[in-house]
């Protein structure tokens, strides 16, 4: 079925319960397991139907965040979605209490159990109505973002289309971009700054009200991590530092000299790679979706069928528009058995990114739709990076039908870029562990953490007050995930870093590699991210040895590449 022939309808709250409670006690009351695993099944069409529901209602308000039927749909969802999480906990509590647990356990796998547990830990009827308000304020952010329109040039830009004139090779008309850009957050900055700090007083609330420190614990459990501690996530921030953070700097440097440019630079001269300009898409937002298309068809057989399921079912929306929702992501349409890609293409290298980076998340959950339970279609959240940042390399053999003549510069800033983002994404995890260690910290005391953190992971940036929003340490606040998803950016650094051995093993033997990454994907959620990379030969980015080993070999093919010709 196509996407704009799925039908909406706002979910009835009464029956829902009714459902929910029903289905509860015949878990409770089942004679035998046929009986318990028939209610089992139920909950979970009842539950992928709910989803489905406020999925759809999600997806069409991001994509017109102006629409007053779906904002009102998404101002119901935030208050419905938190009574329904209580009625799912009393369900919870069932199995995890049911005689028939280890039958469960034995069809469907443990994991469901323990992940079960982690969501008991991160919820209580108790923080219903922060959780009520924590919707409300993400939402608001993801609206006021939605909203900018940033006089430029005698143009009005949304952040989205403002970006391919922050990566202008002419350096002042680059600089202007960066500037108007930093202008709309500075003029706006008293919102974001009370948004966040509502929400860091929310959260802290919530996890003392569940007898924790703070947030942070509370933070862990939403997240989903059972396979790894803050001490560990501790110890690969030292590894960045001492192997990434140099590499990364060695980039800049490099790239300072081909600028012509005094190291260290701006943000805006650091957003430049080459002379000439950044890598561009050789065609238009068809153009890349036909050259998609190629590139998954000839990758293998299953990615072929997936991607072009994608298209004729209109799953992807792509192109920017006023009032669409800034960022992109992937989502599934559970009633439907098919993902779904959210975009905002602005003719920059980005554009090709998601459509290989988004279609991996994509085709891990298509690949693996069918499984039962169906929260084991996908892994937890580091462990889905690394589906659809390794799919980004394996996009290099057709880079020269997106990029034609860039194709070069393509791959180099590719990499580099890929080396790069980790330092910056550690620095937001890092950031996030400091404001909810310490939740009364100022608007203008948190300035000052990222500020600081800036020259420990990101020394290559020049805070010298030529951009202010960024130079005064306010950059995070564009960053939604920080908004929006407490903790979540580290888990794109983890994958990154898996990601690599994936580019590594393309080096050699690319048939080698795929076989690695299907090992990967075909498990979906069904194992803890640690197992799912042991099971496909891969090592863990907790190990600094592997940390290490990525950052040695993408040296050497960095400091050996030819760019002769490019300035």
């Amino acid at each position: 079925m196509k996407f704009s022939e799925m039908p909406y309808e706002r979910p009835d709250m009464s029956a829902l319960k009714e459902q929910f409670a029903a289905l509860t006690e015949r878990l409770q009351n089942a004679p035998d397991y046929a009986a318990a695993r028939a209610a089992f099944l139920e909950e979970q069409v009842l539950n992928k139907h709910v989803d489905t529901l406020f999925t759809l209602a999600s997806v069409r308000h991001t994509i017109d965040t102006r629409d007053k039927f779906y904002d009102e749909e998404m101002e119901f969802a935030n208050s419905a979605m938190p009574q329904i999480q209580q009625w799912q906990d009393s369900w919870t509590a069932a199995m995890l209490a049911s005689p028939y647990r280890k039958n469960f356990a034995e069809e469907y796998g443990d994991l469901m159990f323990v992940n079960a547990e982690i969501e008991r830990k991160a919820f209580s009827p108790d923080i219903m109505e922060e959780l009520q308000q924590e919707n409300e304020l993400t939402q608001q952010y993801g609206k006021l973002l939605a909203s900018a329109q940033i006089p430029f040039e005698g143009g009005v830009y949304t952040l989205s289309q403002l970006s391919p004139f922050k990566n202008d090779p002419d350096d002042a008309r680059r600089l202007a971009a960066w500037k108007a850009e930093g202008q709309w957050y500075k003029d706006n900055q008293k919102q974001l700054d009370d948004i966040y700090d509502k929400l860091t007083h929310l959260r802290d609330k919530m996890g003392k009200k569940l007898g924790y420190e703070g947030y942070t614990t509370l933070g862990y459990y939403r997240m989903g991590r059972n396979c790894y501690t803050k001490a560990d996530v501790e110890k690969f921030r030292a590894a960045v530092v001492k192997y990434l953070v140099p590499l990364a700097d060695s980039i800049y440097r490099e790239q300072a000299k081909r600028l012509g440019k005094q190291y260290p630079m701006s943000f805006a001269d650091n957003a430049l790679m080459f002379r000439s300009g950044n890598p561009a898409p050789c065609g238009d937002a068809d153009a890349i979706l036909a050259q998609g298309k190629k590139f998954y068809e000839e990758l293998s057989p299953e990615t072929g069928i997936f991607f072009n399921t994608m298209l004729d079912n209109e799953l992807l929306d792509v192109l920017s528009a006023p009032g669409k929702a800034a960022g992109g992501y992937c989502t599934s349409l559970w009633d439907y058995q098919v993902p779904f890609i959210f975009a905002n293409f602005n003719g920059t290298q980005h554009d090709v990114e998601v459509v290989t980076h988004e279609a991996g998340h994509a085709f891990a959950a298509y690949t693996n739709r069918d499984r039962v339970p169906y929260s084991t279609v996908w892994p937890s959240m580091e462990g889905c990076e690394v589906h659809s940042m390794s799919m980004e390399f394996f996009a290099w053999p057709w880079a020269e039908g997106f990029f034609g003549k860039d194709t070069r510069k393509f791959l180099y800033s590719h990499l580099a870029g890929a080396l790069t983002f980790i330092p910056y994404g550690t620095m937001v995890d890092h950031f996030q562990h400091i404001v909810y260690e310490k939740p009364d910290l100022t608007p203008a005391e948190r300035h000052a953490a990222w500020k600081e953190l800036l020259g420990i992971y990101m020394p290559w940036m020049k805070l010298d007050g030529e951009i202010p929003f960024y130079s005064e340490g306010e950059g995070w606040q564009r960053q939604k995930h920080i908004y929006e998803s407490p903790f979540y950016y580290i888990d794109y650094c983890l994958a990154q870093t898996v990601s690599l051995q994936f580019w590594a093993m393309l080096q050699k033997d690319r048939a080698n590699a795929w076989e690695h990454y299907m090992a990967y994907t075909r498990q979906g959620g069904s194992r803890v991210f640690t197992e799912l990379l042991k099971n496909a030969g891969l090592d863990s980015p907790f190990e600094e040895s592997c940390l290490r080993g990525v950052c040695e070999t993408a040296k050497q093919w960095l400091d050996s590449y030819d760019l002769t010709g490019i300035e």
